[in-house]
């Protein structure tokens, strides 16, 4: 097997493997598509997300994969503040990728955008070129680290840490090529909306409820301000 980078490929493709009972079926079948719906609605900005995904991850002190903020908005009525879970978008054209000088960060079958740990050299680019701050370099490892998804754990049928432990059941984790899945059903009945829509990356994690000042200034401050004031972004670095 050569290297992480094969492990990766290999435990995305055991989780969509299923044995076909006619090779028509198996023909017609769509490959899964993972993403990741927010309810902004139900969020109640508890960290236990946070905290669940630093345990599975092994992610060092005062970095996080994911992390849920709280930003003071300002409008005709006074202020008002806001929480945003934040990771990886998972992008369909995501902005990482082409920076990378020896193609470390890649893309699973699944959509899933996940780096390979033994081939990264750190050089920090791909960082630079998150436009949703969602990556870091890890202090532990020291290669660039990020949300996958928690490949290790769908890939045995298992959903996120970060879903599974959600009190408030704001986050949903699905197939978003099969219209009877969960986060389907949900997109279908209310308006979702992205980070960044202007950098046109495809983002695969959508949000309900988002304020319009979040969605396009949450990376370069203008219409919302964190309230951790000079901190560095939650997936980024240290908070």
């Amino acid at each position: 097997m050569n290297s992480r980078r094969e492990f990766l490929k290999l435990a995305m493709a055991g989780s969509t493997a299923a044995v076909a009972t006619h090779a028509s079926a198996s023909a017609q079948a769509k490959p899964k598509r993972w993403g990741m719906l927010v309810d902004l609605r139900k969020c109640i900005g508890c960290q236990a997300c946070t905290v669940a995904c630093t345990i599975e991850n092994d992610v060092p002190a005062g970095q996080h994969r994911t992390a849920v903020p709280v930003y003071e908005l300002n409008g005709p009525n006074g202020p008002s503040q806001a929480v945003l879970p934040r990771l990886c978008n998972h992008c369909d054209e995501p902005p990482c990728i082409p920076v990378c000088p020896v193609n470390a960060t890649f893309k699973t079958d699944e959509g899933a955008v996940v780096v390979d740990a033994e081939q990264c050299v750190a050089c920090g680019y791909c960082v630079q070129a998150c436009p949703y701050e969602a990556r870091f370099i890890n202090h532990k490892t020291g290669v660039a680290d990020k949300c996958t998804f928690c490949v290790h754990r769908t890939s045995v049928g298992l959903l996120p840490a970060c879903v599974e432990t959600c009190v408030g059941n704001a986050r949903v984790f699905g197939d978003l090529n099969d219209p009877e899945s969960e986060i389907r059903k949900l997109m279908a009945q209310h308006e979702t909306k992205g980070l960044r829509p202007e950098f046109k990356t495809g983002p695969n994690v959508y949000y309900i409820g988002l304020d319009d000042r979040l969605a396009s200034t949450v990376a370069v401050g203008g219409g919302a301000r964190d309230l951790r004031q000079g901190l560095e972004t939650p997936a980024h670095g240290e908070v």
